[in-house]
């Protein structure tokens, strides 16, 4: 019997130890999610895309809201995944906007609102939305022209794992769409 609890505890012990899930984010006075890899900035679309190019991450903007029950779902169950966590903490500038909020937003093209102006000046009609930004914006383009990758929506961990890396891949510039890659990745993540 002592022989069966000492095995039990051994399992236990390593279950413990195992990596799980990081902390999930609070949620800050405003009903939206603090993460520590999120940045605070002027809004200022240009300088941020500047700042992330210079310490070599990519620049995503994520739209919330307050009450938003999938923002949550993402905050609570999809960032906090290790892989995802050290993507959003080493490989990308993270700025939040909130999708009723007034702060002024800068876009690329100088064009200055408030965030709920800028959203849905976008075309942007619900939350969560995950903006992604190539490496070089044109002057001539803003708004979602100068969207790499618009993604709409909470997703699981394996598709947002995914989208994140095809977009630090420049997936979109290539002949595979998203899609086929993902499907791809899938298969092999599945196997392992």
């Amino acid at each position: 019997m002592k022989r069966l609890f000492g095995v039990l505890a051994g399992f236990v012990m390593a279950a413990l130890s195992l990596p799980g899930p990081i902390a999930a984010a609070e949620l800050g006075d405003d009903g939206l999610h603090n993460a520590p890899w999120q940045r605070e900035t002027f809004l200022d679309l240009r300088e941020d895309l500047a700042e992330a190019t210079a310490e070599g991450r990519r620049l995503m903007i994520t739209i919330e809201q307050r009450g938003c029950i999938y923002c949550t779902r993402m905050y609570e169950q999809v960032f906090p995944e290790p892989e995802i966590d050290a993507l959003l903490t080493d490989d990308f500038f993270v700025v939040q906007l909130n999708m009723f909020g007034d702060l002024e937003v800068t876009d690329f093209d100088g064009t200055t609102m408030g965030e709920k102006d800028m959203i849905r000046h976008w075309g942007i009609n619900f939350t969560p939305t995950v903006l992604f930004y190539p490496k070089d914006v044109p002057a001539d383009q803003a708004g979602m022209g100068a969207v790499a990758v618009n993604m709409p929506g909470a997703f699981g961990k394996w598709t947002t794992l995914n989208m994140m890396t095809w977009v630090l891949e420049e997936g979109y510039l290539g002949d595979e769409n998203f899609q086929k890659y993902h499907a791809r990745k899938v298969e092999t993540q599945l196997q392992n």
